[in-house]
């Protein structure tokens, strides 16, 4: 179970935990929703799908990729109520086939990166379906941002950038930036800290996602300001707490920078991204800026090339993950949020099911939203989304401090 801790104060007043009252994290009356899931017999797509079916047992799951061999073993791994479905996302007419009777497609084909088009939100939008993705660049997200008003008059609910980070971290975000107004503080600077051991079992196409960013000046905002730093450098030490210790993290260009400037309104954001064994992060400082990450098909045959090597050295590493959200507030309020699993491809598919559920139960408003917005994951909702992407962490924690400076 998660909780909050909030600590008073250090001057001798008494430390006072509460812990989070069980909400409902499941769906109910599911038996007649149709979820199609875009992607499914990917690495992330499949640890999307295996979540839903323990969670949400009753939904009628469309795993609809270009494998048939793979997505059949894997529809017939879950289970009854699950199928498969080919269909390409750069074929529109595919799409808005395999989105026939859907009541919710979720998006997890990747990589977001140089999509000229949104074509899944687009017959999302045509067939009157509500969307979900784990798109994580600001790029493609905005270009989706871009569809809102259509959204609207479809009454269309639409969720860009869900998934563990982008979605879970910035929900965590926002829930600090929400405790410290209710507090009557004044946010000030929010740091985004990511942790990785080895590649998390991510697979080639993360890989080559990750390989991009590295192509990418850092957006850093400072006092309102928005700033360009060269990627993968400014090395800082953060403390993940047990488990995980204090990893050196570097820049990297990351969606919530600015999605939590311009919504959460912190004039100061960064985001930081370190892995294991340290010697990942010396090379991903040298790849940094090369000329061959212009080119994506040459990032992609990289990482298909790597992928032996990193798959090694998963072996010896393992897939954790741990993020860590700071916030600090102008009259000395510090606030963190912890969020620490063991295995990066089970938790990554259970943040982004927790998202399914405010949205099939209705809670989300017509439109296109970033996590952070309340029309998207109304205030009410955040604590079960929470509770159940937190599902098998080994700690996840809202640790609120108050620090009186005068």
């Amino acid at each position: 179970m998660a909780a909050f801790q909030r600590q008073v104060s250090r001057f001798g007043l008494p430390t006072i935990s509460s812990t989070i009252s069980k909400s409902s994290a499941q769906l109910t009356d599911t038996k007649s929703k149709r979820v199609v899931l875009i992607g499914g017999t990917g690495r992330v797509g499949s640890s999307i799908a295996r979540s839903l079916a323990k969670t949400s047992p009753k939904l009628r799951l469309v795993l609809a990729g270009r494998n048939r061999e793979k997505g059949e073993g894997l529809a017939s791994e879950i289970g009854v109520g699950t199928t498969f479905q080919s269909v390409d996302i750069d074929d529109f007419e595919s799409i808005t086939i395999a989105l026939d009777g859907a009541d919710l497609v979720i998006h997890s084909a990747g990589p977001f990166q140089s999509r000229k088009r949104c074509t899944v939100l687009e017959a999302a939008i045509e067939k009157k379906i509500s969307y979900i993705d784990i798109c994580d660049d600001l790029s493609h997200a905005r270009l989706a941002k871009s569809f809102h008003d259509k959204a609207v008059e479809a009454g269309v609910s639409a969720i860009v950038m869900s998934g563990l980070c982008p979605g879970v971290s910035n929900i965590m975000a926002a829930e600090l930036v929400r405790m410290a107004q209710e507090n009557a503080s004044k946010p000030e600077e929010l740091k985004f800290s990511y942790f990785i051991a080895g590649s998390g079992g991510a697979g080639p196409t993360v890989l080559a996602t990750s390989l991009l960013l590295l192509n990418q000046n850092v957006s850093v905002y400072s006092q309102g300001k928005l700033l360009k730093l060269k990627p993968y450098t400014d090395e800082t030490k953060v403390d993940f707490g047990d488990g995980v210790g204090k990893r050196s993290v570097f820049g990297i260009n990351l969606p919530e920078v600015t999605t939590a400037h311009e919504i959460l309104n912190i004039p100061n954001v960064t985001a930081k991204f370190g892995t294991a064994p340290f010697f990942w992060n010396w090379l991903l400082s040298q790849i940094a800026g090369m000329e061959f990450l212009e080119d994506y098909s040459k990032v992609e045959s990289f990482a298909r090339l790597s992928d032996p090597a990193v798959r090694a050295i998963d072996v010896l590493v393992g897939g954790k993950v741990s993020m860590r959200v700071d916030l600090d507030c102008k009259d000395g309020t510090r606030s963190t949020g912890l969020y620490t699993h063991p295995d990066l491809s089970v938790c990554a598919g259970a943040a982004t099911a927790a998202f399914v559920v405010p949205i099939l139960q209705g809670k989300t408003l017509p439109g296109v939203w970033f996590p952070e917005e309340r029309e998207g994951i109304p205030i009410e909702c955040r604590e079960g989304l929470l509770e159940k992407a937190s599902t098998g962490t080994s700690r996840y924690a809202m640790i609120v401090s108050y620090y009186h400076l005068h």
